[in-house]
């Protein structure tokens, strides 16, 4: 079974946001809301050693995801074909457990729709052998997509790439994430706290879970 996901390489991001818009523009994301979100992390350090960087964060495609253990009426799914964690907003009942079995506060509430909603790998592109709309449209050339069990793919290419020390993830409670992040030691320090907390200030109001 393939293993599709999304690389990140932060040395090369710049935090121009042209991921945020192609998403929205792509998925005809609800306004206010974000499935894919670039999160300044805020500078720590002391001047001269300061670090700061823009995260994006998305569905991390876990292995173990707990959004489709909670949810009760099969909404949030493993798609049998391609494995990605998806959501069947028929059968979407607003419960919102998935968004707070979400370790990392990436999926959005469509108030007019009154579904949950997320990141779905622009399925809609992907199966059709396209690249994901942010991945197409990063004028920093810093997102890979593909599949981590496929050599050849771009993903696995650029983790190839990458030392071991240059690559990261979030943090993980036991739903092993495959989002991977690349940054270099002589970029910045790689440091994770609340990452639920800081995303859920890109939620709106009726999304929160908090």
């Amino acid at each position: 079974m393939a293993r599709n996901c999304i690389v990140v390489d932060l040395n090369r991001c710049i935090g121009c946001y042209s991921c945020e818009v192609a998403c929205k523009m792509e998925n005809d994301v609800a306004l206010g809301e974000r499935w894919n979100k670039v999160i300044q992390i805020e500078p720590f350090g002391t001047f001269p050693d300061v670090t700061t960087y823009w995260l994006p964060v998305m569905c991390q495609q876990c292995a173990e995801s707990p959004c489709t253990h909670v949810c009760p009426t099969g909404a949030s799914y493993r798609d049998p074909e391609t494995d990605m964690v998806l959501i069947d907003k028929s059968k979407c009942i607003g419960c919102k457990y998935c968004m707070m079995a979400c370790p990392y506060g990436v999926r959005s509430w469509n108030k007019e729709q009154q579904v949950v909603e997320k990141c779905t790998l622009c399925n809609h592109l992907t199966s059709a052998g396209e690249k994901p709309a942010c991945v197409k449209n990063c004028c920093g050339q810093a997102r890979f997509y593909g599949d981590l069990d496929d050599p050849n793919s771009d993903a696995s290419k650029a983790l190839a790439a990458a030392s071991p020390e240059s690559i990261h993830y979030l943090t993980d409670t036991g739903n092993g994430p495959l989002t991977a992040y690349i940054m270099r030691p002589d970029r910045g320090e790689w440091r994770i706290d609340d990452l639920k907390q800081t995303t859920s200030k890109y939620m709106t109001t009726e999304g929160s879970v908090d």
